[in-house]
């Protein structure tokens, strides 16, 4: 045998490798479409959104099974849109004088609002404060105050208009005389509920009389004043829708007086319609007002 077999005789054959098996990598997990949070703020506005869409759609539905009838007194829904389609869709018209579109009619009755409260606001949380404050002013005032207070607001018409002897300012006069009372009654209930530790720490910080009014008495007691400025906006929206009818010109009020007037069914009822929205939009907006400036203390 020759060398070379020899070593060939003594090389150990090669083994042939096993197939290799094929290992699937671990998927990364999805990712929800919506995070914990985001179903738990989807479920609360489900929560406070549905209910209310429920209600009004049955009752829009109740309305419209009861006032179907070509007889009946009241037009039903879907009358009152096809009615008054026009004003619907064109709420910015100007025709001069009376002949305008409900933007212009809320509007008008917006400013007069805006002005009105506005002194409410202004008088009665200073006249609030200062019955809150002193026991002599709270003895000469409360009472007067409480037997004001009980006055019907379009009582005050006929006065205010011979004392202006113009609408405008009457009208001013009588939002005014109505928001004020319960401005002044929850801002003196909430100045008389300030801790005593409050006054105290101003004692001690020899806080003069502003200081103590902006730094102390107003930031404890503005969950009561925004109460009051609360029930001050509704009335407010209230007075006006009435004076209005009696004053006339350009507004909400005049505008439901005179489709009346007109036999305008459904321009009343579209108009009570636009009249409730607002006032629920600036409830909302003094609320939200009152959360932010008193860090949640104001409840929604």
């Amino acid at each position: 045998m020759t060398q070379s077999a020899a070593a060939a005789s003594n090389v150990t054959p090669l083994k042939t490798a096993a197939p290799s098996a094929v290992v699937a990598l671990p998927q990364p997990a999805r990712r929800p479409m919506f995070g914990p949070r985001t179903k738990t703020r989807l479920i609360d506005l489900a929560s406070a959104v549905i209910p209310p869409v429920l209600t009004i759609a049955a009752l829009l539905l109740l309305w419209e099974l009861l006032c179907r009838s070509p007889t009946s007194a009241l037009p039903s829904p879907s009358r009152v849109v096809s009615d008054t389609w026009e004003l619907i869709v064109n709420p910015l018209y100007d025709n001069g004088g009376n002949d305008k579109g409900l933007f212009w009619q809320i509007f008008a009755s917006l400013k007069r609002v805006a002005l009105g409260y506005a002194l409410a606001a202004i008088g009665g949380i200073a006249l609030g404060a200062l019955v809150g404050q002193s026991r002599w002013a709270m003895r000469g005032l409360d009472p007067v105050f409480q037997v004001l207070r009980t006055i019907p607001p379009l009582a005050w018409l006929p006065l205010s208009l011979a004392a202006f002897r113009d609408g405008e300012p009457s009208a001013i006069f009588v939002i005014f005389i109505t928001a004020i009372w319960p401005i002044i009654i929850n801002t003196a209930v909430g100045i008389r509920n300030i801790p005593q530790d409050y006054k105290n720490v101003a004692q001690v910080l020899r806080l003069n009389g502003w200081e103590y009014f902006h730094k102390i008495m107003l930031p404890a007691a503005a969950p009561y004043i925004f109460t009051g400025l609360r029930i001050g906006i509704g009335l407010s929206w209230l007075a006006i829708v009435a004076a209005e009818m009696l004053i006339g010109g350009v507004g909400i009020g005049f505008f439901i007086w005179d489709a009346w007037n007109s036999s305008r069914i459904s321009d009343i009822i579209l108009a009570l319609v636009y009249v409730g929205a607002v006032g629920f939009v600036l409830d909302r907006i003094v609320a939200l007002i009152a959360v932010a400036v008193t860090r949640g203390a104001a409840t929604t």
